[in-house]
């Protein structure tokens, strides 16, 4: 199918998961003019349905003034005009092109201070909107992290269009086998974490709010992970690089943060506030389109064969109750034959298979 088409099929398929119809008013962000074929083609689809879509321009380029100049309170608050737009909207979608992040180090307080900022939007949008973000793959980001764009961007809208109804009645029967289980475990060469589940639902994410999407997830209880975590490699986010971090729990907070790169910056995002300490989300990968490892959070987390914590803010519908500004991603790749995943007796990843699916 021509990429063109492509981007249609995408564009209906956000627009059905999000419930866009007849009256919608649809606030649209469009982080880099690099996904404006994304953008065109949901734009023309809500008009097609006769909802009213707004865009705004939120380039993630001007970040870096902001760090630069902005004072310390005004880099911690919500972007004014974005969340307006999430109070207007009944729904909302973010494109967020792949940007390399500036290049040199930022610092690390106002850096978590941004992040705070940004998250009380990301808050309001779960709160007030039916909502997707879309992770494009640009050329730019491909060259950074080595891997061949055509590669990816295939990688991509496979990994969007699947066939969600398939995948969420077969995730939906993994969530309720796990749902009965005690304590999740994650175990490697360089990890063994605990985190208790009891009483916590699990729930597919199957095409309704991420493109590419995947995954089943829970809310851990938050006073009770123990052990450590690490995750090998290089990865990004909030505009900063990290490099082999290791993340220290006890008695459910993070207790030891370490890394080759960028630990100053996890030591100030997970002091952002109380609940940032903390583990708001367990993820366990599902799309088994989506293979390559790009140092993006939001794509890799759906990788078959991956788990992910995120720390900070929980998803109600897991019945979680962590809350803070945060939610930060983490995915930790158990493709090696030391990567192994339980579910109190469920074995989910054994020596690297994915096996519970």
């Amino acid at each position: 199918m021509p990429e063109p088409e492509r981007w249609g099929e995408l564009a209906t398929r956000v627009a059905d998961g999000t419930g866009v119809e007849g009256g919608s008013k649809v606030s649209v962000f469009l982080t880099s003019e690099t996904a404006i074929p994304a953008v065109d083609a949901f734009v023309e689809e809500v008009y097609r349905r006769g909802g009213l879509p707004q865009v705004v321009l939120s380039d993630e380029r001007f970040d870096r003034h902001a760090l630069h100049h902005a004072p310390l309170r005004v880099l911690g608050e919500p972007d004014p005009l974005e969340a307006w737009s999430m109070e207007w909207a009944d729904v909302h979608v973010s494109f967020r092109a792949m940007v390399p992040p500036p290049a040199g180090p930022a610092d690390p307080v106002r850096l978590a201070a941004q992040r705070h900022g940004k998250g009380q939007v990301s808050a309001l949008r779960w709160r007030h909107t039916r909502w997707a973000l879309v992770r494009v793959p640009t050329p730019a980001w491909s060259r950074m992290v080595g891997a061949d764009h055509s590669g990816l961007l295939r990688e991509f809208f496979d990994g969007c269009l699947a066939d969600w109804d398939a995948c969420r009645e077969q995730w939906s029967r993994l969530a309720d086998r796990l749902g009965s289980e005690q304590v999740a475990h994650i175990r490697s060469e360089d990890t063994d974490l605990r985190l208790p589940v009891a009483g916590r639902r699990w729930v597919p994410f199957a095409g309704d709010n991420n493109f590419p999407d995947g995954e089943i997830a829970t809310a851990p209880i938050e006073t009770e992970v123990e052990g450590h975590i690490t995750f090998p490699g290089r990865f990004w986010f909030a505009g900063a690089a990290f490099t082999d971090l290791r993340l220290e729990f006890s008695a459910g907070e993070v207790t030891g943060v370490h890394a080759t790169e960028g630990a100053d910056v996890a030591r100030e995002l997970v002091a952002m506030d109380a609940g940032a300490l903390r583990v708001g989300e367990l993820g366990i990968g599902l799309n088994p389109a989506v293979r390559t490892m790009t140092g993006d959070l939001l794509i890799d987390e759906k990788i078959l064969g991956t788990v992910h914590i995120a720390l900070g803010r929980a998803y109600p519908e897991c019945d979680g109750v962590n809350d803070s500004a945060l939610h930060w991603d983490i995915v930790k790749d158990l493709r090696h034959p030391s990567g192994h995943l339980s579910v109190g007796q469920v074995d989910v990843i054994r020596e690297g298979e994915t096996v519970a699916v």
